[in-house]
């Protein structure tokens, strides 16, 4: 049986891994891919909590997080695609399209 400790590490671990990446990277699709990155790192928090008190509370909120995990993923993605087809590029230094 894996420690509850050992599940808090790797998420720690990803959770930073993922505002690194959101930090340092000027891609669109890094950034976005860190910040799912960082929401998986919640869930798996989220799922051993709630097997270390056996209760199914935090198993209910994972999945409400991955419900609203897909919706962002297909409204990011269409903004995504439309900051490339209007910029041509996917640097957000350049992506300047709500300033008005």
């Amino acid at each position: 049986m894996v420690p509850t400790v050992a599940y808090l590490m790797v998420g720690a671990i990803l959770f930073s891994i993922g505002v690194v990446g959101v930090l340092v990277r000027r891609n669109a699709l890094v950034v976005f891919m860190s910040i799912e990155l960082m929401l998986n790192a919640v869930n798996l928090t989220l799922a051993s909590f709630a097997r270390q008190h056996g209760h199914a509370t935090g198993q209910v909120f994972v999945l409400f997080v991955l419900a609203v995990a897909a919706a962002e993923v297909a409204v990011g993605l269409a903004i995504i695609i439309a900051l490339f087809r209007h910029r041509d590029t996917l640097d957000l230094d350049r992506g300047n399209l709500l300033k008005g």
